[in-house]
């Protein structure tokens, strides 16, 4: 089977009504919280430093129809820089959308392009809904073929978001199937992104989902043009699994096209952390609220965890920025323990806080069989506190807080909302409100246009 080809047909043939109108809610479910997320990241150092390169090598534009917004500074660009600026903002406080079983965090890389190339265009919400359905559903499947081998080294949100970039915004370029495919060659041999950053504080995760979003938009407006890509970028014999997995299996490039929709299957991050912690943050405030225990009563925590949150969280032992804390397990469990939830504000206190610290260090993970055994399909949590008195106590979630069989309403995904888009002053009460009811009525809208009044306009206003 011509797997690529397979993939590239239905991401460029997806009608709106092959979609079931719970997966259509469910992606607006999911733009709202990626829009938020990317308004919290306003004023984060990495994210205002590639804003900044954004506005010194894209056009400088006024608010007029057809131009890309972007959202931390409400300016106007090219649909590049817009998609751009978008995907690096969107990931920096760890609370955008994660699928469990490719490991990949889709929203980051296919909302922003998506929407900037929606605005560009002038396409409706409908249409704008359908295409990011198109994205999710290849990177996702993208993630998965590339396996857990790929994942120990590549951060597979920079790569197999290249594809989950184009594949989106090819649809909304009505791209043929076969220039599709084209897109598809020319994103995947753009895929980037290695875990190394972790080990020295590095911006480099904000720009992996800078890059993977540029990338695939790019790819798709040259296949418009007639450029062409690799036909098999995936499983060809030098192709991106030849060069980055050793357990990639092309069965999963197609499975259920058309009838397993993964945008069901995406999960909400509760905690404003890496998902890895968050299976066993919710095992421990299971057990203290069962158990009535506090953090003075902790000899040790021992976290149960699958072999890759020992590879990524591993190499954080002294997080030294608040981006780098929401890398490491003993600073999750030690909020957890102290403060009852590991959130913004608990993280923007976490690396002075002696009563957090103490606690991290009596932390350490643990791979278990039973929950290395379920991952990636599930994220099982546990835990083992001794106590200082010596007893043993353990707790378990088979399904942590915003998993599909767990998961957040839309009245708790408004709440978030409205936290996100206070954090840093990204947006106010009111329009985080009015972004709610914009979101909520996405696919009736006659034209996708801005989220956020320019900044132009509330000069005028006043």
């Amino acid at each position: 089977m011509d797997y690529t080809q397979k993939l590239a047909r239905f991401a460029a043939e997806l009608k709106a009504d092959d979609i079931p109108a719970s997966v259509l809610r469910r992606t607006e479910d999911l733009f709202l919280d990626w829009a938020a997320s990317a308004l919290a990241g306003k004023g984060s150092e990495p994210v205002e430093i590639i804003e900044r390169f954004a506005r010194a090598m894209g056009p400088a534009m006024d608010a007029s129809e057809g131009a890309a917004e972007v959202l931390i500074s409400r300016r106007h660009t090219s649909p590049l820089f817009a998609a751009m600026v978008n995907a690096a903002a969107s990931h920096v406080v760890e609370q955008d959308d994660v699928h469990n079983g490719s490991v990949f965090h889709p929203a980051t890389v296919v909302f922003p392009p998506a929407l900037a190339a929606a605005q560009a265009l002038g396409r409706t919400g409908r249409e704008l809904l359908v295409a990011c359905v198109a994205g999710y559903e290849v990177g996702i499947r993208v993630g998965e073929f590339l396996g857990r081998s790929h994942y120990r080294v590549f951060h597979t949100t920079g790569t197999a978001g290249t594809l989950a970039a184009a594949a989106a915004v090819g649809h909304l370029l009505r791209l043929t199937p076969e220039q599709m495919l084209h897109a598809f060659g020319s994103a995947g041999t753009q895929s980037a992104g290695l875990w190394e950053f972790l080990r020295d504080a590095a911006h480099s995760k904000q720009l992996h989902t800078a890059h993977a979003s540029a990338a695939g938009l790019s790819a798709a407006y040259l296949a418009a043009e007639g450029f062409t890509g690799a036909r098999h970028i995936l499983e060809g014999p030098q192709g991106l699994a030849a060069g980055t997995s050793s357990d990639a299996d092309p069965a999963r490039l197609v499975d259920g096209l058309g009838t397993r929709w993964t945008v069901a299957e995406t999960s909400f991050k509760f905690h404003a952390s890496c998902r890895h912690n968050h299976p066993a943050a919710d095992a421990l405030l299971k057990c203290m609220q069962d158990h009535r225990l506090a953090s003075a009563d902790f000899s040790e925590v021992v976290a149960h965890v699958h072999q890759a949150a020992i590879d990524v969280l591993g190499p954080v032992t002294d997080p030294q920025t608040v981006h780098q804390a929401k890398f490491s397990m003993g600073t999750v469990l030690g909020l957890i323990a102290t403060k009852g939830r590991a959130g913004l504000a608990e993280f923007d206190a976490c690396l002075g806080d002696a009563a957090v610290r103490e606690v991290a260090q009596r932390v350490r993970m643990e791979l278990d069989a039973e929950v290395d055994g379920a991952y990636p399909a599930r994220w099982i949590g546990k835990v083992t506190v001794t106590t200082r008195d010596g007893r043993c106590l353990s707790a378990r979630v088979d399904e942590p807080k915003g998993d599909p069989g767990n998961t957040l309403s839309r009245a708790e995904l408004e709440d978030k909302a409205l936290r996100l888009g206070a954090y840093r002053g990204g947006a106010t009460e009111a329009e985080m409100k009015a972004i709610i009811g914009l979101v909520w009525a996405l696919e009736t809208l006659s034209v996708v246009g801005d989220l956020l009044p320019s900044r132009a306009s509330i000069r005028e206003a006043a």
